[in-house]
């Protein structure tokens, strides 16, 4: 059974950094599509980031040159590092799995593309 569990959240102040991990059992990532999707009270969850294999990874617009997506496929494994953090960053924060096979990689952004998801954690960013 896939299971996939979130953790490193908190809250910080803006400028500030924060490093969130993924921890994955019941499959290989190596297999999988992986994403960091975002959920503001209010909101619509949206995708940050997503790793396809390595060597092959997608930003949200509004992340990039700030955020940086990673595996540690030893460890099953993801991690978001997330710096210069801003107010609007605020959010809970999802570690999201698909099995590579059939994607279409237009869509690793999508939360429909995805079928496996963590409880999320919360991310707290004050101005």
């Amino acid at each position: 059974q896939v299971h996939l569990a979130e953790s490193g959240g908190g809250s910080v102040q803006a400028g500030g950094s924060l490093r969130l991990s993924c921890t994955a059992s019941g499959y290989t990532t190596n297999t999988y599509c992986m994403g960091w999707f975002r959920q503001a009270p209010g909101k619509e969850r949206e995708g940050v980031a997503a790793i396809v294999y390595d060597g092959l990874t997608t930003y949200a617009d509004s992340v990039k040159g700030r955020f940086t997506i990673s595996k540690d496929a030893a460890k099953n494994t993801l991690f978001l590092q997330m710096d210069s953090l801003e107010f609007e960053d605020t959010a809970m924060y999802y570690c999201a799995a698909v099995p590579r096979e059939g994607l279409v990689l237009a869509w690793v952004l999508f939360r429909e593309a995805y079928v496996y998801w963590g409880q999320g954690t919360q991310v707290t960013v004050s101005s």
